[in-house]
């Protein structure tokens, strides 16, 4: 029986939104999900914390999979930040409701960081995307209601933009994409200028999108 090699590109991140995203767009990838805290450093600026954290998921991933065969690794994460604060996950639906109680009547940025890194050399290509946000105001009620469809709660800054959560939100200026979980025009042309990889040109016969 002959075993399939890998696939060129990996994507070193469980979420769900970010395999949609790349799937859509006919991007072939497995997945190999970094395990690396998430924390900000004291002082470290919004968009410098979502770019490092970007490059440490995409460099874990590249020394586990190793040199051979190549294998190029993307990471990315996402922020949403009020004023200069980062408002991370929820813990729980009561942290939810307070989470999106801040953000609602206000307007607020969604960063990405994207980073691209190379498993032979561990080279390192990255980049940063963000987006405004402006949200209507709304309710304590209309937001208990929202957190209770457990939408919530694996999302940064307790909403989901491509979901239920739209609801709060009047307008995006920016690229939608990034707001749910990665720039997509922005990282096909990182994958087509770093890698050499397009839609379509990462296939070894499956891409795992599960």
């Amino acid at each position: 029986m002959t075993t399939e090699p890998p696939l060129p590109l990996v994507l070193a991140s469980g979420s769900p939104r970010r395999r949609q995203l790349l799937s859509r767009a006919g991007v072939e990838f497995e997945v190999i999900p970094a395990d690396i805290p998430e924390l900000q450093r004291e002082g470290e600026a919004p968009r410098a914390f979502a770019e490092r954290l970007a490059g440490e998921k995409a460099l874990a991933v590249a020394q586990r999979v190793g040199p051979a065969p190549r294998r190029w690794v993307l990471g990315a994460d996402t922020i949403v930040v009020l004023g200069d604060a980062v408002l991370g996950k929820p813990d729980d639906p009561e942290h939810a409701v307070q989470l999106l109680s801040r953000l609602v009547g206000r307007r607020h940025r969604v960063i990405t960081g994207v980073a691209l890194v190379d498993s032979e050399g561990l080279r390192s290509e990255g980049l940063s995307v963000t987006s405004e946000v402006s949200m209507h105001p709304a309710s304590a009620d209309e937001i208990r209601s929202y957190v209770a469809t457990g939408e919530s709660l694996d999302k940064a800054g307790a909403y989901a933009l491509q979901g239920e959560g739209r609801r709060f939100v009047d307008r995006v200026e920016g690229s939608e994409s990034n707001v749910i979980g990665l720039p997509l025009a922005a990282t096909l042309e990182l994958l087509a200028e770093s890698a050499g990889l397009t839609p379509g040109s990462a296939s070894a016969g499956r891409a795992e999108s599960a």
